[in-house]
């Protein structure tokens, strides 16, 4: 455990944050599976609808850190070409 004080209130606010980006890293998650499965169900309608909260999502979560720019452009880039071929089919 910490002695000083600076290092107590830098326990806190690592404990803080960490709760933060769980939050942030299940929403990202939770909407990312909820495309893919209607992406995976044939739902191309709701797959469609679906897409631009996803990658607002995906934004937001570059912004705050919770995941890095390449990998979000990697899933935007995946999860659109699901759609399309969902779509299309």
């Amino acid at each position: 455990m910490a002695n000083h004080a600076s290092a107590l209130k830098r326990n806190r606010q690592n404990a803080r944050r960490r709760l933060v980006n769980q939050m942030n890293r299940r929403k990202l998650r939770t909407q990312i599976k909820k495309l893919r499965s209607a992406i995976v169900s044939g739902q191309a309608e709701a797959a469609r609808a679906l897409l631009p909260a996803t990658f607002s999502l995906i934004d937001k979560s570059v912004q705050k850190g919770v995941i890095k720019a390449n990998a979000a452009r990697r899933y935007k880039s995946r999860l659109n070409r699901g759609v399309n071929l969902t779509a299309a089919a």
